[in-house]
């Protein structure tokens, strides 16, 4: 009764280390204070509306005998529940852990495609060899018959693969499903085990045109129908990415300044681009606006983007499935070098390329903007068939 009816906030001694404490009228819960070892500890054993006064004393009797043994009860409560969470993990596989390591991370990513690339790249290559094992149970010999068989001939991917697997088991790890060293660790351990990346991997580069055939091919464009030859030569002509492209959003243009911001979140280095706009694009841009929809080059659905693949079927339909869209900044970062006088890190900033060297990218504190934009409108000259050099 006086346990019931106990709402002043203090605490209160029932005898034996056990303690009723009040934090307000709501809030009440048992407390286990102890001396171990020249130290004061207090362990919190539940609440009031859990715990009756009777189940309060068993539980601070079974602490007292623990620490008449020298044992801690709260380091000896956790070692129970890190026992329970592994054993849990003996029904917890792999392929749960990263589908819940998937949603975790899915609001992070900038795309909904990413969550689709990590789901299938580890349904490949992980799930076959140990999906359905428990994530315990993953181990070097596990993870090296998935990455060796394809360190040689797809380095890229077995990167991805190897990191994504990492990533998977220092969740499940840090959620308490495994225990001890990440297998899938690249330094000090996988790196003992396979050659170096650099040593194997092959140089794989966009099948690209040659700047001295653009032209011609420019021509060739604009003889199809539909959107998408404008689209592409919208990517051409601003030598951007085809994803930074086919999401363009209206509001991203101010076609009275012609430029054309594309924000951080769109953009593969995470920061803010912005692309000068040419004659003849802002004459595309023109174009589309009757189409009046939220995206510059709308899909086939009301409210969908142009799909990624347009581009590409286009080239295959005009007989060039040697091509991809992502050559094509090959080909002016080749006229670039070859035929101007522009400094090179005018064009990688046109080309939004992260700069991997700190102290350059310290110094480098502007975008270069308008001489970009002469740039990119000698570009558009040589692309239509002027001699866009630059004296």
């Amino acid at each position: 009764m006086k346990v019931s009816r106990t709402r002043e906030p203090g605490l209160y001694a029932d005898g034996g280390g056990l303690y009723l404490q009040v934090t307000n009228a709501e809030a009440r819960s048992w407390i286990f204070r102890f001396m171990l070892n020249g130290r004061a500890r207090s362990m919190g054993l539940g609440s009031l509306h859990t715990l009756m006064l009777a189940e309060a004393r068993d539980k601070a009797t079974e602490c007292r005998k623990l620490c008449l043994d020298g044992i801690d009860p709260i380091e000896a409560r956790e070692k129970a529940r890190a026992a329970a969470r592994l054993d849990a993990a003996n029904t917890i596989t792999f392929d749960a852990c990263a589908e819940a390591y998937i949603e975790a991370h899915r609001k992070g990513w900038r795309n909904a495609k990413h969550a689709d690339q990590w789901r299938n790249t580890l349904a490949t290559y992980a799930s076959p060899v140990f999906g359905t094992l428990p994530v315990q149970a993953v181990d070097t010999g596990l993870v090296m018959r998935v990455i060796e068989p394809i360190w040689g001939e797809k380095t890229e991917t077995a990167t991805r693969v190897r990191g994504r697997i990492e990533s998977v088991l220092d969740w499940a790890a840090t959620r308490g499903y495994r225990q001890g060293e990440n297998p899938a660790r690249w330094r000090g351990h996988l790196q003992n085990l396979l050659p170096k990346r650099s040593k194997v991997q092959r140089v794989e580069h966009h099948a690209a045109l040659p700047f001295v055939e653009i032209s011609k091919f420019v021509c060739e464009l604009r003889r199809q129908g539909g959107t998408s030859p404008l689209v592409l030569e919208f990517t051409i002509l601003t030598a951007a990415r085809t994803g930074e492209v086919i999401g363009a959003n209206w509001d991203e243009l101010d076609l009275v300044e012609r430029i054309w911001t594309v924000p951080p979140a769109r953009m593969k280095g995470g920061r803010e681009h912005r692309v000068p706009l040419c004659d003849r694009v802002v004459e595309i841009l023109e174009g589309l606006k009757v189409l009046g929809d939220r995206y510059v080059f709308p899909g086939n659905k009301r409210g969908r983007h142009l799909s990624n693949m347009a581009m590409l079927e286009l080239l295959k339909r005009m007989g060039r499935p040697d091509l991809t869209v992502h050559g094509f900044r090959s080909t002016f970062r080749d006229w670039a070098a070859e035929t101007t006088h522009f400094p090179n890190e005018m064009v990688e900033m046109a080309l939004a390329h992260i700069i991997e060297n700190r102290v350059e990218a310290a110094y480098r504190r502007g975008d270069l903007f308008q001489k970009r934009r002469e740039l990119m409108n000698a570009w558009a000259n040589f692309v239509v068939g002027a001699t866009g050099e630059r004296s």
